[in-house]
């Protein structure tokens, strides 16, 4: 299974399952099926209602129709649906910048664009030759725009009531009720950032515990942080669990 490390915005590195060309190439054809089936709707719409004076309309650029209409389809569902298209959803996967920040409306498009050349024009061979043989997963519309698709189903798919197990909540007193006001996902985050740490215990995940911790202590406007990071933030954890379920 490849992985990715992403930094967050907030310093933050995030472990990603890379998406396999297999879900990547099932997706794609979800979405063709998707584009064919409203092709030929329009062209049966046209056939119907638009009689001879459309034959030599349809001649000259329905041909033409299912492409434009693929890669118009691929550009709109990533940018409305913040990186997914159907195809994408129906396999849990989604396009992320490796830079950490959002994907932009002209990475969208030149992800789309490029699909005329890593799939169409090429039959979908440069874009597996290139998927396969990149450290990341990109084919170069990935390149071009800076970046990847991950697959979120998986081991960043967890529920926070999954996080960690509390056998006496009863007699367990939160220490932060600050933390309520924090949303899911900043918690899901922290729990992130502890396993990077846990499986590699080097001075650049240590950094971004102590980062997490800061930012995380001025959010909830918390005056004294223990000095030791890792406590803190396994008992926000704690506390969140309790006090939200």
């Amino acid at each position: 299974m490849n992985s990715i490390d992403i930094r967050t915005t907030q310093n933050v590195i995030i472990e990603y399952e890379l998406a396999a060309l297999r879900d990547r190439f099932i997706a794609l054809l979800i979405d063709v099926i998707i584009v064919g089936v409203s092709w030929y709707g329009i062209v049966f719409l046209l056939m119907e209602f638009g009689g001879w004076y459309f034959d030599r309309f349809l001649s000259t650029i329905l041909g033409l129709l299912p492409l434009l209409g693929l890669v118009l389809y691929q550009l709109c569902m990533e940018i409305f649906s913040n990186g997914q298209s159907i195809g994408k959803k129906a396999l849990g996967l989604k396009v992320v910048r490796i830079d950490g920040q959002e994907p932009s409306l002209g990475d969208y498009l030149l992800r789309a664009v490029f699909h005329l050349i890593d799939t169409f024009f090429s039959f979908g061979i440069i874009g597996a030759l290139m998927i396969s043989s990149s450290d990341k997963n990109q084919r170069l519309g990935d390149m071009t725009a800076t970046t990847t698709v991950i697959k979120k189903k998986g081991n960043q798919q967890f529920k926070l009531s999954d996080i960690m197990t509390i056998n006496t909540i009863e007699d367990y007193e939160p220490i932060y009720p600050e933390v309520k006001n924090l949303a899911e996902k900043d918690l899901l985050v922290v729990k992130s950032t502890l396993l990077r740490y846990r499986n590699h215990p080097n001075n650049a995940h240590l950094q971004a515990i102590n980062a997490l911790t800061k930012k995380l202590a001025g959010l909830m406007d918390i005056k004294e942080v223990p000095t030791n990071n890792i406590d803190f933030l396994k008992t926000l954890i704690k506390d969140y669990i309790v006090l939200t379920r």
